[in-house]
């Protein structure tokens, strides 16, 4: 089967959104001939390449939102069986340096969470990768309120690293987005403002929204 090319208009994205509802991972896989993993442990991004590649995510690894021409990102979202998110979702990457200049209103983070497609995944422990549900995806913009929240944690920490005080960042802070660590192991280091504003070598680190915030995005959606 042919790469699936991005699509045209929204209606275009959420019909296919649709039309994958209820699937499993592995039965999408099989539709599109998209190779399977055994399991997880290696391949962690696997159903998120699996999903952008049926819709037709055009971004890549670039700093915009997956549907580029559609402003819209794609966020798959493991959850429960209660309906409940699994883990933190990452948004992106944090700016450790050259910051002059950045704000809330020019930042990635605000980018991608502009217009967000969420899709939730049946993702329990015991359900094996290619056995995982599909839920109904729909479409998301933060509230004003949920905006306002995301934006001061944005600012709260991005002013630690500014200031060079990276180091003191953990995932207890932020009340809805966290930063965290984003490393294959502790060997891979990039540079960050130190103490005495000379660069000093760190970490990568991301952007993660909270479980609860999540969470409240699921129920503004399913119990309305």
């Amino acid at each position: 089967m042919n790469k699936p090319q991005p699509p045209k208009s929204i209606t275009e994205l959420m019909q296919r959104v649709e039309s994958i509802a209820g699937l499993t991972l592995g039965e999408l896989a099989m539709r599109y001939q998209f190779k399977s993993p055994e399991h997880l442990l290696r391949e962690k991004g696997w159903p998120g390449q699996l999903l952008e590649y049926v819709l037709g995510a055009s971004a890549g690894s670039k700093p915009v939102p997956d549907f580029e021409h559609l402003g819209i990102e794609l966020k798959s979202l493991p959850i429960d069986y209660n309906g409940k998110p699994l883990e933190t979702t990452y948004v992106s990457v944090v700016p450790l340096t050259n910051l002059t200049g950045i704000k809330w209103e020019n930042s990635t983070v605000k980018k991608k969470l502009n217009h967000v497609l969420w899709l939730p995944v049946l993702a329990e422990r015991d359900i094996q990768p290619v056995n995982r549900t599909i839920g109904c995806g729909f479409l998301w913009q933060p509230s004003q309120p949920q905006e306002a929240l995301l934006k001061r944690d944005w600012e709260e920490q991005m002013e630690l690293i500014t200031l060079g005080r990276v180091d003191e960042i953990s995932g207890h802070l932020g009340q809805v987005m966290q930063i965290r660590p984003k490393a294959a192991n502790s060997r891979v280091t990039t540079n960050a403002i130190g103490p005495n504003g000379k660069l000093i070598k760190t970490l990568p680190r991301g952007f993660y929204l909270k479980t609860s915030f999540t969470q409240g995005i699921l129920r503004q959606e399913f119990t309305a």
